[in-house]
């Protein structure tokens, strides 16, 4: 009876092969011979961990699987005491159902020190038993060790994490087949390389390792491809069994439900376009949360997967999955803006002007457009570096607003002009505070991949499906007409952002703002490889050093705003978040031309303020801020004074004394 299984999943095996055109990957070849001698001695240190499945060998169908462990040196680890092993097999498509995907199996764990073999020379055999072994199906073998307090077994060396998973057929030879669909490094545009995926699990670092585990084996509500969709989409909101609250919060922000910000085209992937090519109940209900499949809710009657393919064809499930992205990208691609500004020496403002252009750069004349223009928010403010009108002093405007424009503005040559109005109190030539600078955000009225015009009966700005943000721009202007002070942009570099929210975010979509799209039309510099730096120095005319509409009771300003977020609160959601997956470096000078910044404000009574480089650290330090604040105190800053007295101080502070962060090590100090 064994015999005619194996023979039926033999048949299944390649047909599905050959209709998925599944290509080999993965684990070593596992056949006999000398997988390889250590090196040299024993590792003294370990800085990075490399694991390797050198040999599978079967007994009567018990495994032993050989792991070698290395450090970064080549040198063989020896002692090694936290190490564990996950097994599990992989069926194929349409091997337990017409229409149903390939699936991994948990087929045994083990793990501790009593469950595998230290062989003194870097080796470490498993033997184990397998539950519902199938020789005739790809074997995983999903390898950890190491990671927080690890240590070999002499308690002293640590050990970091490493995790692999490698595949090979049911008889230790290279895996015919495979399902691999999205990569670990994709995961690791947003998920901090090093750091666990999930506080639920805390120990885990890679999804492979979660897909191996989260198989079959579970409910389909715990099956990964069923759940990992759960955690990233905005349908579902659900509570683990330890209570952990999962909203989709971070999806809506970061990967806006685009399918295609986790399911990348891969040349390693053979089946990464697995997500559109094999439709199932099981992966569709986890965000079409409204569809009873088997009762007929929201969708026809069916009982299992075998019909799916019938209507949900792999071109059309991806079309209707990613077409609204692709039309919003062709909508914002569609026009940019280039915004000059002049200083009128005798009245000192500024007159802003905003010349809309198409794709190729051509003039285009604002009247074409107007009714169709959802807002022009035009924001002024002085001194980039140390920015003084603050956010209530700025000058701003919607010049154009649902297809009217504003009194205050005009158009002139097809061009959008705005002169401010609110004094802008510019200092002497060559100060910070003698340039004024402007940023320029817009949005346009859109439904159906095209522009239409604005209704103001129905449109109020808050309805986000109604209108698109569109590329932003920044322009500076000096009193004297010299060159303008501007901001640094060597910290940070919006396609760091991108990473995580995409190039085609709508920052600040919905309500007060114009859900304005950082682009190249924001640079002023350039990288050393002449690429264009997208800088987010343009946030400050809002994001200023005395904080937003709360003043400093948000943490508004720039330096403190952006960490905060990150760091804290309801979109802090992905685990271990490092500096160096947003800094580029860290522009410690550019502390000397700050002054006080906005860190509290007690009901609402007015704002207290903290020295620059201590506001900034705060922002991410403030959980324990009584030994934060005597810390910091001592080395000359101030936490939650009057603006004076932090002004006063600001360029007293001897942090950087003692400590050199890095983005990599924010921690490191001076020895």
């Amino acid at each position: 009876m064994m015999n005619v299984q194996n023979n039926k999943f033999a048949l299944l095996l390649a047909a599905g092969a050959v209709s998925m055109a599944l290509s080999g990957c993965g684990g070593s070849d596992g056949s006999d011979g000398n997988p390889g001698e250590p090196g040299g001695p024993a590792a003294e240190y370990i800085n990075t961990l490399n694991l390797d499945v050198t040999k599978v060998a079967y007994d009567n169908g018990v495994p032993t699987v050989t792991v070698f462990a290395t450090n970064e040196e080549d040198l063989p680890v020896i002692g090694l005491q936290d190490l564990g092993l996950v097994a599990a097999q992989l069926t194929p498509m349409g091997a337990t159902g017409a229409g149903n995907s390939a699936q991994w199996t948990r087929t045994a764990r083990v793990s501790g020190t009593q469950n595998y073999t230290d062989n003194k020379d870097g080796s470490y055999n498993f033997t184990f038993e397998v539950n519902g072994l199938n020789q005739e199906l790809t074997q995983r073998y999903n390898v950890y060790a190491g990671g927080k307090d690890s240590t070999l077994l002499d308690g002293v060396t640590s050990v970091p994490r490493r995790e692999i998973v490698e595949d090979f057929d049911g008889y230790g030879y290279e895996a015919k087949y495979t399902k691999d669909i999205v990569t670990h490094e994709t995961c690791t545009a947003c998920h901090a390389e090093g750091e666990p995926l999930t506080t639920r699990h805390s120990s885990y670092y890679t999804q492979e390792t979660c897909a191996t585990c989260h198989s079959s084996s579970m409910s389909t509500e715990s099956q990964w491809n069923h759940l990992i969709h759960n955690i990233h989409n905005t349908a579902k909101t659900f509570s683990d069994k330890y209570g952990k609250e999962y909203t989709g919060k971070a999806a809506e922000h970061l990967l806006q439900n685009n399918c295609k910000s986790c399911h990348v085209e891969s040349e390693e992937l053979a089946e990464w376009g697995n997500w559109s090519r094999v439709p199932t109940m099981e992966t569709c209900t986890s965000c079409h949360a409204d569809i009873d499949f088997k009762a007929g809710k929201g969708h026809s009657q069916q009982n299992d997967n075998s019909n799916c393919v019938a209507c949900h064809n792999a071109s059309w499930t991806e079309e209707l999955h990613t077409s609204s992205f692709g039309d919003t990208k062709a909508l914002i691609d569609t026009y940019g803006i280039n915004v000059a500004s002049a200083i009128d020496t005798t009245t000192q403002a500024a007159t802003v002007s905003i010349q809309v252009v198409d794709a190729a750069g051509n003039a285009v004349d604002i009247n074409t457009i107007l009714p169709m223009v959802q807002r022009f928010e035009i924001i002024t403010n002085v001194g980039p570096n140390n920015v003084t009108l603050g956010y209530g002093g700025k000058d701003s405007i919607n010049a154009i607003k649902n297809g009217v424009l504003d009194a205050a503005a005009k158009v002139e040559e097809g061009k959008l002009v705005y002169t401010t109005t609110k004094e802008l109190k510019l200092g002497a030539e060559g100060a910070d505070n003698e340039t004024a600078f402007t940023f320029v955000g817009w949005a346009m009225c859109s439904a159906q991949g095209q522009f239409v015009k604005c209704d103001d009966a129905d449109f109020d700005g808050k309805d986000t499906d109604k209108y698109t943000g569109m590329k932003a721009d920044l322009a500076f202007a000096t009193l004297s007409g010299k060159a303008p002070s501007m901001r640094h942009v060597d910290s940070v570099n919006f396609s760091a952002c991108a990473n995580c929210h995409t190039s085609e975010f709508q920052v600040h979509k919905g309500g007060h703002h114009a859900g304005f799209v950082m682009s190249e039309q924001l640079s002023h510099t350039k990288d050393a490889n002449d690429q264009p730096i997208i800088g987010v120095d343009a946030c400050v005319a809002c994001h200023t050093p005395d904080g937003t509409y709360a003043g400093g009771g948000n943490m508004g300003a720039l330096e403190t705003k952006l960490h905060k977020t990150h760091s804290q609160g309801d979109y802090a959601v992905i685990p271990g978040m490092n500096c160096d997956q947003c800094h580029s470096d860290f522009d410690r000078d550019a502390f000397k031309k700050k002054g006080a910044i906005a860190t509290a404000n007690p009901n609402y009574s007015g704002s207290l303020y903290t020295t620059p480089i201590a506001a900034t650290c705060a922002s991410c330090h403030s959980y324990n801020m009584d030994k934060f604040k005597a810390h910091v105190e001592g080395q000359g800053a101030l936490v939650n004074v009057s603006k004076a007295e932090a002004t006063d101080a600001a360029q007293l502070e001897t942090c950087f004394y003692c400590h050199a962060p890095t983005p990599a090590d924010h921690t490191a100090v001076k020895m």
